[in-house]
């Protein structure tokens, strides 16, 4: 096989070795300095509390979010003007590989299940998810995949066949390097992760809601949650045997995708967007119920059209699964095939539509409050309908002739999941950051990153439908004068900047509140509506002293208003919680190990690191560690210091 261990020649990739040898020395020396190894494991790497693994997803996904934006950066200034040479053809490849792998599955998916972690048991009062160790199992997995896939480039060499990864080219054939097995590899266990995730999720939601909690009293952040786990239980393992097919294809020749020996390079863009497209709503529906929680707080009214939102829900989530054909229009297929994908594919528009009109209904004659998580749910819809409009002029297969493969399509792709994720993922964030930390994001720094942020994005991305219009095709590094992009480019580069200068004010203002905002906020600081607020800022370990009673939808807000919310102490007991377990992390770390080994085609040594994830399992079949139980005196003490009522 065709690699060098450590990728040299590259002065870019130079500087990102030396970056990252400095900040991991820096930072092992300041938490030994500090003297926080005892406290990181047992408080946080051994942790099975699912709200602090949900904040161990936000700052994996927030870290992720800087690697893939400075991809996005270099690929933007790299087209800022023709024929420029900072990137070579092959740098660029490896480049805009990444970029969509890391935004997609290391970002996007982090961040939103990491709000999921957080907020699924809160929402429906209970105390942990139905299975707590796999919970941190799927965290850890998620981890170290993310940290193998990202070594690539300085390790072997960067996966370079889109992040589609298309054969023949992702087979040896055209890339005989080392990146698509890191591709193959990383994505099988984080894939493991989200599976587990999905299960969890599912289980939870549907047996251990609180007493009287029926679904059509659930959280709208709930049930696109537990639609968001079906659709994830539906696809991802679909994705898990196309990446094992890619790994037998590649490691030992099993030509599924080769055609020479009787394969078939299109059973994998099948299989792979048979994945892809319901992943597009795996990530964009946790967003819209987070849009939906946070409309409805901040409108003073409760959410419109509760019903038709669930049905909608469940109709996006069904049609998801009928449109992946859209994704190849011009591959060969008949005209009666790609008539019936156009029709799905277009239908998927009435339920979304329907989404947008109950959001719009919602604020009709509300006293609308200008949140920074507000602002980012108004932003949204203008935003996000030019991507929804985009895509029913995609999803017309004669039409698509001309836009597929385009910027076109790239423009549309980002009006749709940054709006729809990323707008999301920030909202979320200044809503429920009370909630996890006991204090509250700067609203004024947040205002700077929501106009520097939605600004730059427009400006980014919004001159890429022109010049997809004419002519310019993805992927493309370099491009002449005379083609007449170099305007709209210029403006689009200008955009990224202005985009990344909202990314800073956002991590300013993380600094800044971490140091400066006040910690008397309170337990309910935006008069909020649902179950999660019921419980101290930040959450106690055990969420809840009593397990609420539940008997219609926005039950907190009905207590509130009718004062029912208030416990009494008798009620209170001994609260049982489970033990925090080393298996996960350790499991993690094997997993990361025997990929490491696998990436590089060294059989015997993963073979043998392999015996480190049998041995956990079986561990694990003989831990009898019950838990441990809170008592209720200590229970009393602690809802006292919030509460100061009891």
């Amino acid at each position: 096989m065709k690699y060098d261990f450590f990728v040299t020649g590259d002065p870019i990739i130079l500087m990102s070795q030396i970056g990252i040898g400095l900040t991991m020395i820096g930072l092992i020396a300041l938490i030994t300095y500090l003297k926080k190894w005892t406290y990181l494991w047992k408080e946080w790497f051994t942790t099975v509390d699912h709200k602090k693994i949900g904040i161990m997803y936000i700052i994996a996904g927030v870290l992720m979010f800087f690697r893939g934006g400075v991809d996005g950066l270099m690929m933007k200034a790299q087209t800022s003007r023709p024929g420029l040479e900072l990137l070579n053809a092959q740098h660029y490849d490896e480049i805009f590989t990444t970029h969509g792998i890391v935004m997609i599955l290391f970002m996007a998916m982090p961040m939103l299940i990491g709000i999921m972690n957080v907020l699924i048991p809160l929402q429906i009062g209970a105390r942990d998810v139905a299975f707590p160790k796999l919970n941190a199992l799927s965290f850890w997995s998620f981890f170290v995949a993310a940290l193998l896939f990202n070594i690539s480039f300085v390790i072997g060499g960067s996966p370079d066949a889109g992040w589609t990864s298309y054969f023949p080219l992702a087979g040896k054939e055209f890339s005989p390097d080392i990146g698509n097995n890191y591709y193959a590899i990383a994505l099988q266990i984080s894939g493991i992760g989200t599976l587990a995730t999905g299960i969890n999720f599912i289980v939870t939601i549907l047996k251990m809601r609180a007493p009287g909690m029926k679904l059509l009293k659930m959280p709208m952040f709930t049930w696109t949650s537990l639609v968001t786990s079906v659709l994830i239980v539906a696809a991802f393992p679909i994705l898990t045997i196309a990446l094992l097919m890619m790994t037998l294809d590649r490691m030992f020749g099993a030509h599924f995708f080769t055609v020479a020996a009787g394969g078939d390079p299109m059973l994998w863009l099948n299989l792979f967007w048979l994945w892809g497209h319901p992943e597009v709503y795996i990530v964009v529906l946790p967003a819209f119920g987070m849009f939906s929680e946070v409309i409805a707080t901040f409108s003073r009214k409760n959410l419109f059209g509760y019903v038709t939102m669930v049905v909608s829900i469940v109709a996006i989530a069904f049609l998801s699964m009928l449109v992946w054909v859209h994704h190849f229009y011009t591959m060969g297929n008949s005209a009666a095939v790609n008539s019936v994908f156009s029709i799905t594919t277009m239908m998927i528009a009435i339920p979304t539509g329907v989404k947008i009109f109950n959001w719009l209904f919602t604020m009709r004659k509300g006293k609308i409050q200008f949140s920074n998580a507000m602002l980012w749910s108004l932003a949204f819809i203008p935003c996000f309908t030019i991507g929804g409009v985009t895509g029913v002029m995609l999803a017309m297969a004669a039409a698509d002739y001309q836009y597929h493969n385009t910027m076109f399509l790239v423009a549309h792709f980002h009006y749709v999941l940054i709006p729809g994720v990323v707008f999301a993922v920030f909202a979320g964030l200044y809503y429920w950051w009370p909630k996890m930390f006991g204090f509250a994001l700067n609203e004024k720094i947040g205002k700077w990153h929501f106009w520097l942020f939605v600004i730059g994005f427009n400006l980014t991305f919004m001159p890429m439908f022109f010049v997809g219009l004419d002519g310019m095709s993805r992927r493309m590094y370099t491009y002449s004068e005379s083609t007449g992009w170099a305007p709209w480019l210029g403006f689009s580069a200008v955009g990224s900047l202005v985009m990344a200068a909202g990314f800073a004010a956002l991590v300013y203002n993380l600094y800044w509140s971490f140091r400066y905002a006040s910690r008397d906020v309170g337990s309910d600081p935006w008069d909020a509506r649902t179950l999660e607020w019921a419980t101290a800022s930040p959450v106690q370990e055990y969420n809840f002293a009593v397990i609420p009673e539940v008997t219609e939808l926005d039950q907190f807000w009905k207590d509130k208003k009718e004062g029912t919310n208030k416990i009494k102490k008798e009620d209170i007991k001994d609260i049982h919680m489970p033990s925090n377990s080393a298996v996960p992390i350790i499991m993690g770390v094997a997993f990361g190990i025997v990929g490491f080994f696998l990436v590089f085609e060294m059989f015997i040594l993963s073979a043998i690191f392999s015996v480190g994830i049998i041995a956990c399992l079986i561990a694990n079949s003989f831990d009898y560690d019950d838990g441990y139980h809170i008592p209720a005196k200590k229970v009393l003490e602690t809802e006292r210091k919030w509460r100061g009522d009891l």
